[in-house]
């Protein structure tokens, strides 16, 4: 069972360009162990569908989905394989944390709070946790799309918190050097990370050893280049189990057009 257009594969959470070939050398690894275990697997990647297209797909073989949107809208509609480990400090395997960010220059931050979308479990649900457990208002000022473009709003002053998580936030110091205009002001508590998750229907059991094999196998440069990817935990379903946030209070939303680029973006949306 080869390559073929039957099935698709995509994994675009941290995907940018400083690592799109690290994640071609991860899904190359783990295209070859599923046809070796005869799972018809595509010869690259796809980075022409959203996130949320992906996951619709009923010939999706493997993606990413986050805690919220599972939550939200896709539990049932996608087969979950296994946690992603990115070894964040002070969270167990499988797990992550939102940072929240400040301005530098800035000792007593306001509450304009940029998120990259409403549906976002580390840009705005666990966010609204910390403030909740702070007595900390948060006043919705933007809703950018991205995590880049919510730390770039308050680099530059059109808000003045924003939640990141915690793998973007390594990546986007690694390789933007505007983030030293930020400073991190709190952490969240855990939650569960990013999950890879096929269509039902799919045998999650193949998918998961062929990943874990090529997890395993990543050089320790690859391995940095895709937020320090250690591994796979198998969370159990009630870890994944939270109300739903209430919406957010927009009076505005951002448009792409009024939001500045400083460079590559990340579709992360966590």
């Amino acid at each position: 069972m080869g390559a073929g257009r039957e099935v698709i594969a995509a994994l675009p959470m941290y995907d940018r360009p400083e690592n799109a070939a690290a994640h071609d050398r991860l899904w190359a690894a783990v295209r070859d162990g599923l046809r070796a275990r005869g799972v018809a697997a595509p010869d690259a990647l796809d980075r022409g569908l959203s996130p949320a297209e992906g996951w619709a797909r009923p010939d999706l073989v493997l993606g990413q989905i986050c805690n919220l949107p599972w939550r939200a809208l896709f539990r049932g509609r996608v087969t979950i394989v296994a946690a992603a480990d990115h070894a964040v400090e002070g969270c167990a395997p499988g797990f992550y944390r939102s940072v929240i960010v400040a301005r530098a220059d800035d000792p007593a931050p306001g509450d304009r709070f940029a998120l990259n979308e409403p549906l976002s479990n580390s840009g705005w649900d666990m966010p609204q946790a910390w403030a909740r457990a702070e007595g900390r208002p948060l006043r919705p000022v933007l809703a950018t799309g991205s995590h880049r473009a919510s730390a770039l709003a308050v680099a530059e002053g059109r808000a003045d918190l924003a939640g990141i998580d915690a793998v973007t936030w390594s990546l986007l110091r690694r390789w933007e050097g505007w983030t030293a205009r930020l400073r991190v002001l709190a952490l969240t508590e855990p939650s569960p990370g990013m999950t890879f998750v096929c269509a039902p229907g799919h045998d999650p059991a193949p998918l998961r050893a062929a990943l874990e094999r090529a997890i395993g196998g990543l050089s320790a440069e690859d391995r940095a280049a895709l937020g320090e990817l250690r591994g796979l935990a198998d969370l159990p379903p009630s870890a994944y189990d939270r109300p739903l946030p209430p919406p957010p209070d927009l009076p505005a939303v951002a448009s792409a057009a009024d939001l500045p680029s400083a460079g590559p973006a990340s579709r992360e949306s966590a």
